[in-house]
């Protein structure tokens, strides 16, 4: 299903510009001028949701929508729904995301290029109307949780009984009253994925592949959970009956505690899993490829009794996952997908992994420091059907887990790659793009060699997380021709 290549992981968050947070503008299609130059051929982005208040990727509002934050402004200026003027006084920290700041600022100047698109009936024509019938099905939905939340100040479960239990009569009042608020609600999905859509477009030009990433869980906060509760272990209150999460290990003596809301498999399986199916379906009209965020989940999850502090209660459940993606290659055919398969693996995870043809993942971090047995050392990888990160999201950049190793670790790495510790970063590189690994992945701050400071997430940390941004100037800090070298001479 895939070829030989490489690529970078950079979310849209951490792109340069001057509004705060990365866009789907200008600098976007700089960094696939970046990518192409370079030779790669995928860039991988974070799930593109719109973002609860924790202000986490990975725990959206919507399996659906996209995040009205990376909607770029100078585009809305170029299409007369904005003024210069109207942009003019604002000003960010150039080196991370201020969430709520941001949030607050943009929020503003997208309402103000609302007020602009519906004065203007040439705007709002056969293009916005296609957009809002092809996707109905979830839209209207999306839109009037939206404009509720906002209107009620909070998450959907803490709303009135009657719109928290979407009681017909009540939806119906409040879709009219927040007629316009919804209206604003589509128009912000509208003009999401016509930016994203282009620019998806012109990677694809380029030959640059998109890899997408779906958590395998929606935040109990969603539309999702709210509009169809009976697709989740919810009480008759609506509250969570069990909670997800994964069992204590060596990184935590106590698990990790996840709080999504379970599905219930019992209800998917009962309608062919429908919901599944047009997820599905409307992802792979924005990605190329998808990676699947705890794949493990689908073969058996960690199920923890809602209300635990920690997740030391849970228990291991079996999911349906077998059923799942044959239902899913009936309707969709054979669907390119990234397992994220990193954690306790199962036979039964190695065996759907297999049976459907998904390649897992091996961190080389982990690789190299285990040592020359450890099964993500590249020697010891006995397929080409794997995707070789040189770190990921969760972990550390390569030069800040070098820095932090203990003198014995940091001996063994050297060994390995042959080479001082000043060429550690580029020698991991170079090692993953010369494994058999199909695919060949390195964070963008692998690529600049940046250390701690430029990690993205800590897992298990409440704030401070998803926040780094790249300078505008970061090509000039990569050795772009190296890059190209190896990503041709290891027929990438």
């Amino acid at each position: 299903m895939f070829s030989r290549s490489s690529g970078i992981l950079l979310h849209i968050s951490s792109l340069p510009g001057k509004y705060g947070i990365g866009s789907l503008g200008k600098e976007a299609y700089r960094f696939v001028d970046f990518l192409s130059n370079a030779r790669q051929k995928l860039w991988q982005v974070l799930p593109l949701c719109p973002m609860s208040s924790e202000n986490c990727p990975y725990i959206g509002l919507s399996a659906f929508a996209g995040n009205h934050t990376f909607i770029d402004m100078d585009i809305l200026i170029e299409e007369g729904l904005l003024k210069k003027s109207d942009t003019e006084d604002i000003s960010f920290h150039a080196d991370s995301v201020n969430y709520s700041l941001v949030n607050t600022v943009k929020l503003q100047l997208l309402k103000k290029s609302y007020a602009n698109f519906i004065s203007n009936k040439n705007l709002t024509g056969t293009e916005y109307k296609s957009f809002c019938s092809r996707n109905v099905f979830w839209l209207d939905d999306y839109s009037l949780f939206m404009a509720l939340r906002a209107h009620n100040n909070g998450p959907w479960h803490k709303w009135e009984k009657e719109l928290k239990l979407r009681n017909k009569i009540a939806v119906k009042k409040a879709a009219k009253d927040l007629e316009y608020e919804i209206g604003f609600h589509k128009y912000l999905q509208f003009v999401f994925f016509k930016q994203w859509t282009t620019l998806k477009k012109y990677a694809n030009k380029k030959g640059i592949k998109i890899i997408g990433d779906n958590p395998i869980y929606v935040s109990y906060e969603s539309c999702d959970v709210w509009t169809n509760p009976e697709l989740f272990l919810l009480n008759k209150e609506l509250k969570p009956i069990k909670v997800s999460g994964v069992p204590p290990d060596y990184f935590s003596k106590t698990g990790q505690l996840w709080g999504h809301p379970l599905y219930n498999w019992k209800k998917h399986k009962s309608t062919g899993f429908e919901w599944w199916v047009k997820n599905m379906r409307f992802t792979y009209k924005t990605i190329d490829i998808l990676r699947i965020d705890h794949f493990i989940g689908f073969v058996n999850y960690w199920a923890v009794p809602f209300g635990n502090k920690t997740a030391l209660n849970g228990k291991w459940e079996k999911a349906p996952g077998s059923d799942l993606f044959k239902r899913l290659k009936e309707e969709l055919g054979n669907i390119p997908v990234i397992a994220e398969d990193l954690g306790n693996k199962t036979s039964g995870v190695e065996k759907l992994m297999k049976k459907m043809n998904f390649p897992g993942m091996k961190l080389l971090q982990e690789g190299i420091k285990g040592g020359k047995n450890h099964p993500f050392a590249p020697q010891n990888f006995d397929t080409t059907n794997y995707v070789v990160y040189t770190s990921t999201h969760d972990s550390d950049t390569v030069k800040g887990w070098f820095n932090l190793l203990n003198p014995s670790y940091k001996k063994i790495v050297l060994q390995y790659l042959r080479c001082d510790e000043n060429g550690v970063v580029k020698e991991m590189i170079r090692q993953a793009w010369d494994s058999v690994a199909v695919f060949a992945i390195a964070q963008m701050q692998d690529i600049l060699e940046s250390g701690s400071e430029a990690r993205m997430n800590i897992p298990g940390k409440k704030s401070g997380n998803w926040q780094w941004r790249m300078k505008e100037d970061y090509s000039d800090k990569v050795d772009v021709s190296w890059l190209s070298e190896i990503t041709k001479l290891y027929d990438r």
